[in-house]
């Protein structure tokens, strides 16, 4: 294989795991965020907070 296919290979290799990142960085951020919300995350922090500054 001669040095410009194979830098060509390289270079496309890159291009296809950083696309397999970025799709497995977003499910991650989709799974967290339901996660967030089946608990009540937020809301559940802010009525802690409004109970401690009312007491």
């Amino acid at each position: 294989m001669g040095p410009e296919i194979h830098f060509q290979v390289m270079i496309n290799r890159n291009a296809e795991l950083r696309e397999e990142a970025a799709a497995h960085r977003r499910a991650r951020e989709v799974q967290a965020a339901r996660k967030v919300r089946s608990e009540g995350g937020l809301r559940r922090g802010l009525r802690f907070f409004g109970k401690t500054s009312a007491a």
